[in-house]
């Protein structure tokens, strides 16, 4: 009897901690919006895990007295795990690859998202393998829907000198 996966039973989910995402994407304090990604199949889906703190500074101006996690910054972290999926996907740990958006479409807020939640950012590619991704992307908190989103990027890795 072998652990292998068979054609009917997928091979078990990856995931990506902190240090590992910091060998996928370029980003960093303040702008790294992902704690964790887990449930990650290669070329098809993951979840990253976003911990929503009073600490971070985008809360001093949005709202003073009424903090909410601005909504572009929720789609942020939907992009940011979907380029840990690709990462993953392509091999591009370790290979300074840069991210690019190019296009964001039917986007829809839900619910406000504020200090004290946890985000769930359940990111699908819809279209990908080459330099051009399409990711269908929803932000979730306490199992009610957030955000929800279709997102395109470029995925651009330096050619070796």
């Amino acid at each position: 009897m072998t652990d292998q996966p068979t054609p009917d039973q997928p091979a078990a989910p990856l995931s990506a901690d902190l240090a590992l995402i910091q060998r996928i994407i370029p980003h960093r304090y303040p702008f790294l919006l992902v704690d964790k990604v887990r449930d990650i199949y290669p070329n098809k889906s993951c979840i990253g895990i976003k911990n929503v703190t009073f600490n971070e500074p985008q809360f001093q101006g949005h709202f003073p007295g009424m903090p909410i996690f601005p909504g572009v910054m929720i789609i942020e972290a939907m992009a940011q795990t979907s380029g840990i999926l690709v990462g993953l996907s392509m091999d591009l740990v370790d290979k300074n690859a840069t991210v690019f958006f190019m296009g964001v479409d039917a986007v829809k807020f839900r619910r406000k998202v504020v200090p004290g939640d946890v985000m769930e950012l359940h990111v699908t590619a819809l279209r990908g393998g080459g330099r051009v991704w399409k990711f269908s992307g929803r932000a979730m908190v306490d199992g009610e829907l957030a955000c929800e989103a279709e997102f395109m990027a470029m995925f651009d890795v330096p050619k070796k000198a």
